[in-house]
């Protein structure tokens, strides 16, 4: 705030705030939030506010459209300073210009020179004029005292006030003196110092009775949560869901082989097709629980032969003193069945061979 070469440092805060009991609409029914939705008239989809810019229809029924970058070459202030037009009696204000009204704070460095302007304003009985930018817009504004604050009002335009035009007011009333007198009387007899504090909003006070008074009588209900929609996801819910997506696809991509190795050497699961019992498999790849492969291995230690397994073991003796391989199946099929048909086979021509 600056009014010659005096600058006073400030900040800028509401001077009012709105009480009114604020509604949702909802749907009678089952109490769901009404919401609505940004269509186009011409070819009825659902617009995002990317895509809308500001349009201007002429009376001649012509569109002008603006974007951002229309918008961004107005000349507007963009400093943010208060600066001070000219000093002007207070009852030249029409209270109709009023707007909205902030309070001024000074920086603590700057108490002097904001009450050195307060005082001034006090004893002139004057108000200044200022303009100032708020929301990238310069608008026309009056510094004025309220106690120990100073105040900014910010004001209308002149062209934004309308001026009556009531035919009415053009007729000739005669009024007689006793009607004058009686009138005049009226108002002296309800004569009194204003004291907004006296006045209360009693329509808000009465809506906020009826709804405590409907909450304590049980008519009440819990608020329905709202459902989640897919569309008009944000671009934050569209790269989480491509992200899931690529997730889902690389473990589909690595179902295509369930063999797997442990830490002492390949291990393999199986099951006999007659049997159907499961095979296990431990870290030092020693154990083999297939039912085919057992009876394999009964017939090779008859023999006295090496016999191959398809139950995956590393290195495993049998009865005979001979080392048996593993032969871990080649095949999907193989590896996640456990299916040894042609291996017993084998191992009962070696038999035959080697008695």
């Amino acid at each position: 705030m600056s009014f010659g070469l005096v600058s006073v440092p400030i900040k800028v805060y509401s001077a009012t705030s709105n009480h009114d009991v604020r509604f949702h609409q909802v749907h009678g029914e089952d109490g769901g939030r009404i919401r609505y939705k940004r269509t186009c008239e011409v070819c009825g989809e659902e617009v995002s506010y990317a895509d809308i810019v500001k349009g201007f229809e002429t009376p001649e029924g012509e569109l002008i459209t603006l974007d951002e970058n229309d918008l961004a070459s107005l000349p507007v202030s963009t400093g943010h300073e208060i600066d001070v037009v000219e000093f002007v009696p207070n009852d030249q204000i029409d209270p109709m210009l009023f707007d909205k009204t902030y309070y001024l704070e000074p920086e603590t460095k700057a108490a002097k020179p904001y009450a050195l302007l307060r005082e001034a304003l006090n004893e002139t009985d004057r108000t200044a004029v200022v303009k100032v930018a708020l929301r990238q817009r310069e608008t026309l504004a009056l510094l004025r005292v309220r106690g120990k604050v100073i105040v900014l009002q910010t004001l209308i335009w002149t062209d934004e006030v309308r001026e009556p035009d009531f035919d009415v007011l053009d007729t000739d009333v005669e009024l007689r003196p006793q009607e004058l007198q009686m009138a005049a009387s009226l108002v002296e007899s309800m004569g009194a110092d204003f004291d907004p504090a006296e006045f209360h909003d009693e329509y808000r006070d009465a809506m906020v009775d009826l709804i405590e008074t409907k909450r304590s009588d049980g008519d009440a209900r819990p608020a329905p949560a709202a459902e989640r929609s897919d569309d008009g996801a944000d671009s934050m819910s569209d790269l989480l869901s491509a992200l899931q997506a690529s997730v889902d696809a690389a473990r589909s991509s690595g179902k295509g082989s369930s063999s797997s190795s442990s830490s002492g050497g390949s291990s393999s699961s199986g099951s006999s097709g007659s049997s159907g019992s499961s095979g296990s498999s431990g870290s030092g790849g020693t154990k083999s629980s297939s039912s085919g492969g057992s009876k394999t291995g009964t017939r090779s230690r008859r023999s006295g032969t090496a016999a191959e397994s398809g139950s995956g073991s590393s290195g495993r003796k049998t009865s005979s003193g001979t080392r048996s391989r593993s032969t871990s199946g080649s095949t999907d099929g193989d590896a996640s069945t456990g299916t040894d048909d042609a291996k017993p086979a084998t191992t009962r021509r070696r038999s035959r061979k080697s008695a």
